[in-house]
């Protein structure tokens, strides 16, 4: 009783996390970092260790941690009212509904189904697809993230996809998207002759599918956790007229790219495309109450008009979580964010292109706005990489740890490590911190070169 009251110490939270809690994609009762508080780009362990939130943790606290006009909109909504059922309007939900429209284009885009997360985003844009086609087949690629959920994790690509593949969902197909570097090109150089193979291969496959069957090609409109690839030039228009060609519904996926990580609202509007779906999370929030969901196009709006929407979630709408983000939604618009990441782009990319030119251990970095990664190899050129697709190997876990150890926190899978900071991040914490993954990745060349790699 006497540790239920008081404060516990940073060791006491750290071993009732490993004795009671289970951890997302990782064994149970591993060593874990008791984190006491968290402001800007910062947090602070117990023992006032400053670490620098070089990932916006899961590419999600786009506007950084403690904000005030988003931590007083929830208290003002807190004391008016936390939560209203689905069936009844509230002035929160109402606001970022429309807001979120114009945002993505309501010349084009009429409503939004609510959510708590990616996952069920994408989970409950898969059913609306296959309602509003009569199709049941979802294409989505190997290089994919798109939720842990039942259909979201049958969407996805990546090695999360095979517990729920255990009696799990019907009607999911993959294809290859491309990876330039992975697959040998060069961006740039190569693009059109990809672009080409990897349609060519596509409709292909549509077609030993049956086209007629496919309802939906779902997608992540620069492919995140996965290591910020980007699609060679012409290839998410080309799978845009594919869908076109055959009546498929385009989902994009802008959990993690959405709300300026590309420097736009919205990741899709690199491209010349228009998804028939959004689904986002994660940046519409900030992290700081949970909420997601999808918005769609005047030819999903208009069937759901006419034939009940077969989808239903307890808290979709949350209140409170929709008044953070109506503040969010108006903090990226009144302090102009977009164009605050397209300055920090100009530091960060060129900073990142240096280290792939500088360092025997990175090659290639990839970035657009503030969504980044270094790709590590061990060899430049034969482009092997540091490890292997699905081998787990000791020296990326190992890389993070020292990046972590001198405060630079951040994540990657695989052989690439990820750099994508929070949005309202400045030059001059910038060019304090990128200096630290320059030490670490020398560290690096000097085993590499030592022959301990």
């Amino acid at each position: 009783m006497e540790l239920a009251k008081r404060e516990w110490s940073g060791k006491e939270v750290a071993e009732m996390h490993r004795q009671y809690i289970m951890q997302s994609w990782s064994k149970c009762g591993g060593d874990v970092l008791p984190v006491e508080k968290a402001k800007g780009i910062y947090f602070w362990d117990y023992d006032g260790k400053k670490y620098a939130d070089m990932a916006s943790l899961l590419v999600c606290s786009n506007l950084g941690h403690g904000l005030p006009e988003i931590v007083e909109a929830v208290k003002t909504q807190a004391d008016k009212m936390c939560f209203m059922a689905p069936a009844y309007a509230s002035e929160p939900k109402s606001r970022l509904a429309k807001m979120l429209v114009e945002a993505a284009g309501s010349d084009i885009y009429r409503r939004v189904f609510f959510t708590n997360d990616g996952a069920e985003s994408n989970e409950n844009a898969i059913k609306m697809a296959r309602m509003v086609t009569g199709r049941t087949k979802i294409f989505s690629c190997y290089r994919s993230y798109h939720g842990a959920t039942l259909a979201a994790s049958n969407a996805s690509g990546d090695w999360r996809r095979f517990a729920a593949e255990i009696g799990g969902a019907n009607g999911f197909v993959k294809f290859m998207n491309p990876h330039m570097y992975r697959d040998g090109y060069d961006k740039g150089v190569d693009d059109a002759m990809v672009t080409k193979k990897s349609l060519e291969a596509l409709e292909l496959q549509m077609r030993y599918e049956g086209p007629e069957n496919v309802a939906a090609v779902l997608m992540e409109s620069i492919v995140g956790a996965n290591g910020v690839i980007l699609p060679p030039d012409g290839y998410m228009e080309g799978v845009r007229a594919l869908c076109d060609k055959y009546g498929i519904l385009l989902i994009c996926d802008e959990v993690m790219a959405g709300f300026f990580r590309t420097g736009k609202w919205f990741a899709w509007q690199n491209f010349d495309i228009k998804p028939d779906m959004i689904t986002f999370a994660k940046g519409v929030t900030c992290g700081y109450v949970p909420l997601g969901g999808v918005i769609v196009n005047g030819r999903v709006a208009d069937y759901f008009e006419e034939n009940v929407l077969q989808c239903g979630l307890t808290y979709s709408g949350h209140t409170l979580a929709c008044a953070a983000g109506v503040a969010a939604m108006n903090y990226y618009k009144e302090h102009e964010i977009g164009k605050h990441v397209m300055q920090m782009q100009g530091i960060l990319m060129p900073f990142l292109e240096h280290m792939a030119e500088k360092h025997i251990c990175v090659g290639e970095a990839r970035c657009i706005g503030l969504f980044g990664v270094l790709e590590m190899v061990k060899n430049k050129q034969t482009r092997e990489p540091m490890q292997e697709y699905g081998i787990p190997g000791p020296w990326m876990p190992w890389i993070f740890t020292e990046l972590k150890k001198r405060g630079f926190a951040t994540f990657g899978r695989e052989n690439f490590i990820e750099i994508c900071p929070p949005l309202i991040i400045t030059e001059r914490e910038l060019e304090e911190y990128l200096p630290v993954l320059d030490e670490v990745l020398t560290m690096v060349d000097e085993k590499l070169e030592g022959g301990m790699l």
